[in-house]
């Protein structure tokens, strides 16, 4: 069994209150689901209107599977123009570790 994690520090845009700031990062957390089957929510910086910190996990029997959805959640992620990806974090563990 293989565990492979993201985590994505996230600039918003024109960005002034949380509220807007829930209106940009919830479809991308919905998207990310829907999609991939992964598991995703804001872990970070909820108290930033213009930051956010998006982590997201996956388990799966096979590496080469795990890395290719993992490229795939990244490259939805900096796809998103209404948001710059300052950096992206990637963890994967085997239950050897």
């Amino acid at each position: 069994m293989y565990v492979g994690t993201l985590s994505f520090d996230l600039l918003l845009g024109d960005v002034h209150s949380l509220k807007e700031k829930r209106s940009l990062v919830r479809p991308i957390v919905a998207e990310l689901q829907r999609k991939y089957a992964v598991s995703v929510a804001e872990t970070g910086n909820q108290n930033l209107h213009r930051r956010a910190e998006i982590g997201l996990a996956m388990v799966s029997g096979d590496t080469g599977h795990l890395s290719d959805v993992l490229d795939r959640c990244e490259r939805l992620v900096a796809g998103r123009p209404e948001v710059e990806l300052l950096s992206v974090r990637r963890r994967l563990h085997s239950d050897e570790d």
